[in-house]
Formats: structure tokens, sequence, C-alpha cells
């Protein structure tokens, strides 16, 4: 079970809390679903400890929510809630009492009316006496797509669906349709799935349940990782959207080298024979921007025994190096590429000193 959070269409999203359960636990466990629920609120910025979260927070569900223990803690936080309702079995009747001007259109995911989509409120029309006060459920009519079967569930042909939610009438925002369509938004959350098993999650490859809760949470890391990267080094691109494979295979595999030098990491050559060597050169350049400045370096002191100025370097110093990444990107035609600098060569023989090196290893091996 994984709570996301939703940077909107045009963020990628990543998860604030994963929880692995038996492959025996049921999907409307309301305990499992406030344990995820409290474990994610804890992540957000503005969440102080003993706090309640308020009703700037928006939790959706799916039907598999819709229980009443959760709906009364989420009541209990005061958060705001939109989670898939399960109709009670005269609900063919219930519609049948709603009179056909009181439907309003719905709308798509473009903010556009809909066609053969309508929605209507069903809260004075059920007994909601055992939910918190507050509710209210919404449905959604709308005929089927050309070619979808009809199900049992489906009435005089059309589909119908409910959702249930806290927020009051009034204020922008807060249409039947604009509620509606908030809802089904809760549908990106299946994209932030298919990117968590692209990343990892599609298979438990340890043995212990207690191994895997650790690859869990290692993948959770990856995806928050690359939804960052991506919302802070790729915005403006449509690359900002990819899902793992595309910048896998088109940005992670462009071949560079890595050369350490002064106490910093720096990005010495990158092919320009990938059509996108710029991107990935713009985010490179784009993350070292967003690094914080370097302090300033001590007062160049007289070389001692014990003095740190000709000490060997340790591990501690490359980690502070790669913790402020210097990027200089340096095309492979570049006359300051290692590649096409001039190396001192033998006067009788024209050779390099490698080559030199070379050459009397061969006589050496050739001699004995």
């Amino acid at each position: 079970m994984v709570a996301f959070v939703d940077h909107g269409e045009h963020g990628t999203g990543e998860p604030l809390a994963v929880l692995l359960r038996p492959g025996d636990a049921w999907s409307n466990t309301a305990a499992d679903h406030i344990t995820v629920l409290r474990a994610a609120l804890k992540q957000l910025p503005s969440r102080r400890a003993g706090t309640r979260p308020g009703s700037k927070v928006l939790v959706r569900t799916d039907g598999a929510g819709s229980t009443h223990a959760l709906v009364d803690w989420l009541t209990g936080q005061r958060l705001s809630y939109s989670l898939g309702f399960t109709l009670p079995e005269n609900t063919p009747d219930l519609l049948k009492r709603i009179p056909e001007h009181v439907w309003a259109p719905a709308l798509d995911a473009h903010d556009e009316v809909r066609d053969g989509a309508w929605v209507a409120e069903l809260t004075g029309l059920l007994d909601l006496s055992s939910w918190p006060a507050g509710m209210r459920v919404i449905a959604r009519r709308e005929r089927p797509h050309p070619g979808a079967q009809l199900r049992f569930e489906d009435v005089d042909g059309y589909r119908i669906t409910a959702f249930a939610t806290n927020t009051r009438p009034g204020g922008p925002a807060t249409q039947l349709a604009d509620l509606e369509l908030r809802h089904r938004r809760r549908a990106r959350c299946e994209d932030r799935i298919r990117i968590a098993k692209d990343t990892g999650l599609n298979n438990l490859p340890l043995a212990s349940f207690a191994a895997n809760r650790i690859w869990c949470a290692v993948v959770a890391l990856a995806c928050d990782i690359t939804a960052w990267m991506q919302a802070l080094a790729l915005h403006g691109h449509p690359a900002r959207r990819w899902e793992p494979k595309r910048p896998r295979y088109r940005l992670f595999t462009i071949p560079a080298t890595l050369a350490r030098t002064g106490r910093r990491v720096v990005l010495q050559h990158l092919t320009g024979r990938s059509p996108w060597a710029d991107l990935a050169a713009t985010g490179a350049g784009r993350l070292a921007d967003l690094a914080p400045a370097e302090p300033a370096s001590p007062s160049r002191q007289p070389r001692t025994t014990a003095g740190p100025w000709n000490r060997r370097p340790t591990r501690d110093d490359t980690r502070d190096a790669l913790s402020h990444p210097t990027c200089r990107i340096i095309p492979a035609g570049h006359r300051c590429h290692p590649r096409n600098r001039a190396q001192p060569t033998d006067e009788r023989s024209g050779l390099t000193p490698a080559g030199l090196k070379h050459l009397d290893k061969f006589r050496r091996d050739g001699s004995s």
C-alpha cells in the first residue's frame, strides 16, 4: 500500500509512505490505511508535530478506503477527503427519483463539458446517519464507450459510479462537476504505481518479509530522487514527465567522464553523439547551480609533516566533493579535452611516454 503526493498534471509525484503487507491482507483494512496516512502526513513540509493537518490537505482513495473507521479518522483529523463510495442495492429506485433537469453535465480532463456524462447529488436520498456529519455522496451517470460491455450494476444503459466527500457547497471549484473531476484525477495514482513498478517495485527479489520491506524503502527513495531530479533539472521540457524507461535509456546511458580535482567532481567529457547530450548538460548545470556554495578555503599554511596540506585524501574528502559538485561540459572536439591535448614526445623516436613504456615492455618480453 503506497501513498503518493499529487503535483498536478505537470508534475511526477513521489511516494510519501510505503507499507508492505502480507498476501492475505484485505484491501479495505482501515488500520492499514490509517497507518499509511499517518506516515504520509509526517512527510509534508508544513506539518508540525502535535497539530492536525487541516482541510487544506485532500485525501483521495478508491472504494477500498470508504470504510466507517477511516472516514471517522479523517473527520477527526479535519482532513478533506474524496473517497470512492459503494452504492446500495436499491440504487435504480433512487435514481428514478432524481428529475432529469437535476443532472448536471460532467467535465473532462481539460475542464470541458463531456458528452454523455452527468453528475447529481444523492446525499438526501441515502441513509447516512451512521456516517460522520457533513458527508456528501455524488453520483456520476455515463454512457459506456462504444465496444464496452454492460455490467449488471448498470442502470438503463448508464454506468453509475459514486464518491463521498466532505467539501461543503459554495465557493470556488465546489460545483458538482468540479468535485467529480477532482475525484477522477485520483487516476494519476495509477501512473505513479506504474512508475514505481518500473523502478523496482514490480518484484520483491529478497527472501524474507523484513528484507523486502527494506527493498520497498529503497525503491521509494529512488522514486523520490527521480521525481525531484525531473522537477528541478528538466523543468520546461517534456522530459519532466518522462517515465523511468526514457531517462534511463536517453540520459543515464550517455557516456561521460568524471574527474576529481581540488576536492571537486568535474564532468569532464559528455559525448556529443547522443541527441540528448544538450538536455543532460543543461540538467546537470541546473543541479550544480542549486548546490550550496562551497565554504571559503582557509589561508594556505606552510607544509609540515603533520599539516593538512600534504596529507593523503580520505573518503571524507570524496564525500565532501560529491556534496558540492561542479559540472564542466567539454565536447570531444574541444582543444581542452584530454584526448586532444598535445603530449610530449621523444625526440628520437617521436613516441609519447606511454608509447615508450610499452616499447620497453615489448623489448623485455622479447629478449626473455
